[in-house]
């Protein structure tokens, strides 16, 4: 059983910066599709960011430009850099990893195995 720890969230003003890093328990996540998820109260979660093993990124809309999704498979670790945010970016963000290595929707929640606890982000 993989175990995912999100780390990094906080409140930040419109225009910061924020990193979060998701440690996974286990090295098997290496070589596997991982994501970024965010959830604001009342909505559902949607995808913001994703990697597949062969390195490909897919980010929502909203993002793109902002955000930059990254993993270091040596720490078994993934990362998200935020910059420019908003208001509109607060929400709980949770870390997802896929027992795939590539995902037809890799920003499909369903394709995915495992699941942080979440780590709240807030912009104002």
């Amino acid at each position: 059983h993989v175990q995912l720890v999100e780390s990094g969230g906080g409140s930040v003003q419109t225009g910061g910066s924020l990193r979060l890093s998701c440690a996974a328990s286990e090295s098997t996540t290496s070589g596997n599709c991982w994501a970024w998820f965010r959830q604001e109260p009342g909505k559902e979660a949607e995808g913001v960011a994703s990697i597949e093993s062969d390195g490909r990124t897919s980010y929502v809309n909203a993002v793109k430009g902002r955000f930059t999704i990254s993993e270091d498979n040596a720490k078994a670790s993934l990362y998200l850099q935020m910059n420019d945010l908003k208001v509109e970016d607060t929400g709980v963000y949770y870390c997802a990893a896929a027992a795939a290595a590539g995902l037809d929707y890799p920003l499909d929640f369903a394709g995915y195995n495992w699941w942080g606890q979440g780590t709240q982000v807030t912009v104002s």
